[in-house]
């Protein structure tokens, strides 16, 4: 009888260090993931504050949709359409051989799921000189966080590409896809 109970002993222990063993591994992972995520997400941050490339993800070369400059609805998961009521805003002077027209232009307000994206950009001597964010999600503390990253970057990367062919940035897929459409919209403008 003593046996048994020793050998029932043996096996309850056994067990429960193997239960504290499969949960230190389980937390050890989430700790490490965790860890990870916040490290890259402070390394993404720091290097779109600095304007490095390296900030953007290379999503064409990983994921075909979002290599697309428009995306229709189906491939950024939110809707992305123009709004009607908004047509582009134009006051233009000159032309000039560089092929945009000197002036403000303002694109079309688009849904990009978590909230409206519209810019309007600037013209001089026939070059993008400035693009501004009118619209942009930022009802969310999230969207705060990231749009606060990625706009500066889209920005500079528009005024130094002369196009809205600019890097999906990687957490902020939707905002770029909607910074693409609006700046696009209102780049044909200006043509």
């Amino acid at each position: 009888m003593s046996r048994s109970r020793s050998s029932s002993s043996l096996d309850l222990n056994q067990a429960v260090k193997k239960f504290f063993l499969s949960a230190f591994v389980v937390f050890a992972f989430v700790a490490y993931a965790i860890h990870e995520r916040l490290t890259n997400s402070s390394s993404a941050s720091a290097a779109a504050d600095q304007g490095a490339p390296g900030s953007s993800a290379n999503a064409a070369a990983s994921d075909p949709a979002s290599s697309n400059p428009a995306p229709n609805s189906s491939s950024s998961g939110g809707a992305a359409s123009a709004s009607s009521s908004q047509a582009p805003a134009a006051s233009s002077a000159s032309s000039n051989a560089s092929g945009y027209r000197d002036g403000t232009y303002t694109g079309p307000t688009i849904d990009v799921n978590y909230g409206l994206v519209q810019v309007q950009t600037t013209i001089q001597n026939g070059r993008i000189a400035d693009v501004q964010f009118l619209q942009y999600p930022s009802d969310r503390r999230t969207s705060q966080r990231i749009n606060s990253i990625a706009m500066p970057y889209l920005q500079q990367e528009a005024i130094q590409v002369q196009s809205a062919n600019v890097d999906i940035i990687s957490g902020a897929t939707l905002t770029s896809e909607g910074f693409q459409m609006s700046l696009q919209s209102a780049l044909a403008s200006a043509h």
